[in-house]
Order: C-alpha cells, then sequence, then structure tokens
C-alpha cells in the first residue's frame, strides 16, 4: 500500500457535485493499494498513519498525533499512486490492484483506522470521479509505502 498524507485545516470530497465527506483539522489520505496487499499492510500502515507525529504541540514543534489532536481524517482511494513512468510518457498502472482486490482492502484500511483513532473517518466514492478541496496545513505532505516500511 502506498499514502500520500497530507495535514489539512479543512478537506472535502464531492462527487457529481454533492459533497460526500468532510473534515476539518487533520489528514487527507490518499490510498494506492496493491495486488500483494495484506491485511498485515493494513494494520501497519493504518499504526503509522495515526501515530505519526506531525501536528504542532504547545510549543509550535511538530510533536503530536492524530489520535493525541482528536484530528479528523478522510481516506480517498488513488490507484494513480502506484504509477509507473519508468517507460514512455503514458503511465503503467500494472501495480495497482485491480477493484475487485483493491475495494476490500480500502475499506478495510478505513474500518482500522477507525479503531485505531477510535472515531468515524470520512471517505471518497470507491472508483467514482472525486473532486477534492483541501486546505494544506503547513504544507505538510508525506508519502508511506508498506513495502518500503519507512
Amino acid at each position: 500500500m502506498r499514502a500520500v498524507i497530507q495535514r489539512v485545516t479543512r478537506a472535502k470530497v464531492v462527487v457529481d457535485n454533492k459533497e460526500v465527506s468532510s473534515i476539518n483539522k487533520g489528514l487527507l489520505i490518499l490510498l494506492g493499494v496493491e495486488e500483494s496487499d495484506s491485511q498485515e499492510d493494513i494494520i501497519w500502515l493504518s499504526g503509522k498513519i495515526s501515530r505519526l507525529r506531525i501536528f504542532n504541540d504547545e510549543n509550535g514543534v511538530m510533536n503530536t498525533s492524530l489520535i493525541d489532536t482528536n484530528g479528523d481524517a478522510i481516506v480517498v482511494s488513488q490507484f494513480t499512486l502506484h504509477a509507473s513512468t519508468k517507460k514512455g510518457n503514458r503511465p503503467s498502472y500494472i501495480k495497482a490492484a485491480g477493484p475487485d482486490i483493491a475495494k476490500p482492502v480500502y475499506e478495510a484500511f478505513i474500518l482500522q483506522l477507525q479503531k485505531d483513532i477510535k472515531k468515524e473517518v470520512g471517505k471518497g466514492v470507491f472508483g467514482a470521479d472525486m473532486k477534492i478541496e483541501l486546505l494544506n496545513d503547513g504544507p505538510v505532505t508525506i508519502i508511506i509505502d508498506t513495502k518500503d516500511k519507512k
């Protein structure tokens, strides 16, 4: 799994001109799934994201987590995170899992994140053409890949 995590002041997901999810201070998580991703990847990534100390403490130092701040989260499936641009100019998405694999993993990740942060998590609509609006805070943007564990 590959995730792009953005610290936001606010974010929302719109599908067919209708808002389907919105949050205030927290994280917008773009999630790409590979065929080889497992429950172990889900648990590891959710734990890493929920405990990542990227929010400012009382001294203005990035020293608190999503859990510590009781922040919100939205998770949006994004297969393009697994794009390969090695050959030519058209990206290849061969490493991205198909919907039959990706959707259950995406949904399981959301459930695990809700369990880890002990609150409801916003989400996009799997496979839909979504418009994401966000106010990046910092900006703070971090990429995590479960295959690299970094």
